[in-house]
């Protein structure tokens, strides 16, 4: 599976340069730039998701964000805001003058200004350190794992552990295809509880894999069928024609979807078999897609039988 990924992995843009910094400014930079959406769109869904499991258990549930960076699915779960309201205040040019030291502290106050409605409480995990301590430290995610789950060798802390130890959701909106069932593997044998597990997975990655891994743990995964969720734009025209054939090659069809410029993802969920067929994903969740969300300049098939591209606004 790792190495499978690591051939569909080359087909898109690579941005592990704005994972590494202090401070989320590079982040929403770039990533703004091609109207990354997939928070905002999950949010809704996330929101839903955890409310049916405070239904089922009581309790705040501990959501282990897996890629979480800096926080972000934390801070729109959270609080009132949204990636592009977030884009627009790290991207000001007086927030650009300021140190990272200076941006922390700004921020801590800035987010404890809000009222806190999330359902879950979060607990972040990233192999970028200063990213899980950005987080942490302004306030956004209750705990942090800055750790390489996919790596056997690694050894966690007995912090981590007992961090683990509390979860009961986990979240991916993005992070399938940079890691493995061994990351869910590892904190699936670690919590006490067995969670439920939320994905939002990008079309070209399989999920074969991770559907059997939960099967062992006695969950049962459905795939929302009715609705895709937009990502992001691609970033250019290499990424765009790649990414198509990468999606080519797994026999999925992209006319009406990838082939107008914007990445697409799937929801799976995992829960225990008796609570699916209690009540399915389907009446579950409700759905904004993202698909109708304004966007910038991007490439698009047209032409008969779409053979030709464009640059649409």
């Amino acid at each position: 599976m790792k190495e499978n990924f690591t051939a569909i992995n080359s087909s898109k843009a690579n941005f592990d340069e704005i994972y590494a910094k202090d401070d989320p400014r590079g982040y929403f930079s770039v990533l703004g730039s091609l109207d990354y959406m997939i928070p905002d769109v999950a949010a809704p869904l996330v929101r839903q998701i955890l409310a049916a499991h405070v239904q089922k258990y009581d309790g705040r549930p501990y959501v282990l964000d897996i890629g979480s960076s800096y926080g972000i699915n934390a801070a729109v779960h959270r609080f009132p805001l949204s990636f592009n309201v977030l884009r627009r205040r790290y991207t000001r040019h007086e927030v650009a003058a300021l140190s990272s030291r200076e941006l922390l502290l700004l921020d801590r106050n800035y987010y404890a200004s809000w009222p806190d409605v999330g359902i879950g409480a979060f607990i972040g995990q990233d192999i970028s350190a200063p990213a899980i301590d950005y987080a942490r430290k302004v306030g956004l995610i209750e705990y942090g794992i800055a750790a390489d789950l996919e790596n056997p060798d690694v050894a966690l802390s007995s912090a981590d552990e007992r961090t683990l130890e509390r979860v009961d959701v986990i979240l991916s909106t993005g992070s399938v295809g940079y890691v493995t069932e061994n990351t869910f593997r590892t904190v699936l044998d670690t919590a006490r509880r067995t969670p439920w597990i939320v994905s939002f997975v990008l079309r070209m990655f399989p999920y074969d894999d991770f559907s059997a891994l939960f099967t062992e743990y006695g969950l049962v995964t459905e795939r929302l069928a009715s609705a895709l969720f937009v990502q992001r734009r691609f970033r250019d025209l290499d990424e765009f024609t790649s990414g198509l054939d990468a999606l080519s090659r797994r026999g999925i069809t992209t006319e009406g979807f990838e082939s107008d410029g914007r990445l697409r993802a799937e929801l799976y969920v995992s829960r225990p078999a008796a609570q699916v067929e209690a009540q399915p994903l389907d009446s579950l969740v409700t759905i904004s897609s993202g698909v109708n969300r304004p966007v910038g300049t991007r490439f698009v098939r047209v032409g008969e039988n779409e053979r030709e591209v464009a640059l649409e606004l």
